[in-house]
């Protein structure tokens, strides 16, 4: 969180002893040896990394106002201009859909959640990216359509371009490095700033938890920062956990590690048995005889949407519904969307022949981790908590920005002012990992190569930092020796 936790104290501190003061003894245990140590990797952290996490702030800000901002600009796709005693039947809203894109193929259906709302119909048409789809909206009182737009999943165009403006910055899969980054550093950067803040000595317990009255300079923005970070942790956290799970390189680590332990996420069952694929067959058990044609294919069976969303209702899947319709020997799929608290994301699969429930999946059947998934991801989405979670997303948002500038704040304050020549604040001297004792260093070591490994951008840039720490303190040590050598 802050980019130097030098804390500018009155001499009299034993952690920040006075210039010509004895030094503190090398090889202390405990808090005493590891505290130097984090300071260091907190500001390298802090100095290189913040960019980047200030960015993943102000485009995560931008996406948590997303949710509303397309309720304003699609309102006119989103609701119906007068809600009617009764809807027309969901075969009928796809007829108009395909009326209005003929070339369109209809593979999902998604019925008005809400008595003001559109049904949306999926289609795939040719000319559309990778994960696009094209959804037309259409009024389930009158089957008229009110438009139609390009969507990545359930996202219209605004929320789309802004969340990929905040996983890669629009540039591709090289830019998806940038906010894994982000989220591999941010957790260490927070809980490190905890540490650093919680074991801070104080005189008044209260200053812990609020900003210290009365400081001024540098102090006071020290305070804040402290402040602020602490409050502002777990949610950090569960930001960079649930951030990684979508990341390139960590994500997959995280997916097999989940599937393990069993934690995977589970599907419906909706393959269809080979007679019901295949429909009925009048000759089925004849031998065909040279000379005789070949009949065409009997077609498949189909009840229809409206008894497949009837039967599906009738099994208890009622909330949101999101209907996948049937294609490559599958049946109807109707799952259940509603992910604000309490959450409804059961589903069923319908066979099209007879309208029978094939398979039911309840989300309280799913495994325990593949629920925590579930629910971390919607959360980060801001979707949980409705407009609640959206204004916490945007709260740690500006959060991080603050946190940010206090940091750089605080490394420009603590620079040598009479300097005439345009300096910055110090780094945390080197040689802190010589003061672990062994007990401490080992384990640390262990923890950190395994993390490193897991998290893969983390472990790297880890290297990178100690790779840049360890040439400029072979420079730094030349100049010293020349210096001593000339004098």
């Amino acid at each position: 969180m802050s980019l130097d936790e030098l804390h500018d104290v009155p001499a009299r501190d034993p952690e920040n002893p006075p210039a010509g003061a004895p030094a503190r003894s090398a090889g202390g245990s405990g808090w005493a040896a590891l505290r130097p140590l984090l300071l260091r990797l907190h500001f390298y952290a802090g100095l290189l990394i913040a960019p980047l996490l200030f960015l993943a702030a102000t485009t995560g800000l931008l996406y948590a106002g997303s949710w509303q901002a397309e309720k304003v600009l699609y309102s006119d796709e989103l609701t119906v201009p007068r809600v009617g005693e009764a809807a027309v039947p969901l075969a009928t809203q796809v007829k108009a859909a395909r009326g209005a894109v003929p070339e369109g193929e209809v593979i999902g259906v998604w019925p008005a959640p809400e008595p003001d709302a559109t049904t949306r119909v999926i289609m795939e048409r040719p000319g559309l990216g990778e994960g696009e789809t094209l959804t037309v909206f259409v009024d389930p009182y009158t089957a008229d359509v009110r438009g139609q737009l390009t969507t990545a999943g359930d996202a219209l165009p605004l929320r789309a371009w802004l969340s990929e403006f905040h996983s890669s910055l629009q540039l591709g899969e090289f830019g998806r490095n940038y906010s894994e980054l982000a989220a591999s550093w941010l957790w260490v950067v927070a809980l490190g700033g905890v540490a650093l803040w919680a074991g801070r000595r104080r005189s008044r317990r209260a200053d812990l938890v609020r900003p210290e009255r009365g400081a001024t300079g540098r102090r006071r923005v020290l305070s804040w920062h402290g402040t602020v970070g602490l409050w502002a942790a777990v949610g950090l956290v569960a930001l960079s956990a649930t951030g990684l799970t979508w990341s390139r390189y960590a994500g997959e680590n995280i997916g097999q590690l989940q599937d393990r332990l069993g934690g995977a996420t589970p599907s419906v069952a909706a393959a269809l048995t080979g007679g019901a694929a295949a429909g009925s067959d009048e000759h089925a058990g004849h031998v065909m005889t040279e000379g005789m044609e070949m009949p065409p294919p009997a077609p498949t069976a189909d009840v229809g949407i409206d008894r497949a969303v009837a039967a599906a209702r009738a099994a208890g899947v009622t909330e949101d519904l999101r209907v996948t319709l049937p294609t490559g020997g599958k049946g109807y799929v109707v799952k259940e969307n509603d992910k604000t608290l309490p959450v409804h994301l059961d589903a069923v699969a319908v066979d099209p022949a007879d309208g029978r429930v094939m398979d039911e999946l309840r989300f309280a059947d799913y495994p325990l981790l593949a629920q925590l998934t579930r629910f971390g991801i919607d959360l980060h989405m801001g979707l949980t908590l409705g407009v609640v979670g959206q204004l916490l997303l945007a709260a740690l948002a500006v959060a991080v920005m603050f946190l940010v500038v206090w940091g750089y704040r605080m490394w420009w304050m603590r620079r040598p002012t009479k300097d005439r020549r345009l300096s910055v604040g110090r780094a945390q001297p080197r040689g802190a990992w010589r003061k672990l004792p062994v007990t401490v260093l080992l384990p640390f070591a262990c923890v950190t190569a395994v993390v490193g490994w897991f998290v893969p951008l983390l472990g790297i840039s880890l290297l990178a930092f100690l790779a840049v720490d360890v040439v400029l303190g072979f420079a730094a040590g030349r100049r010293k020796r020349s210096v001593v050598a000339r004098g």
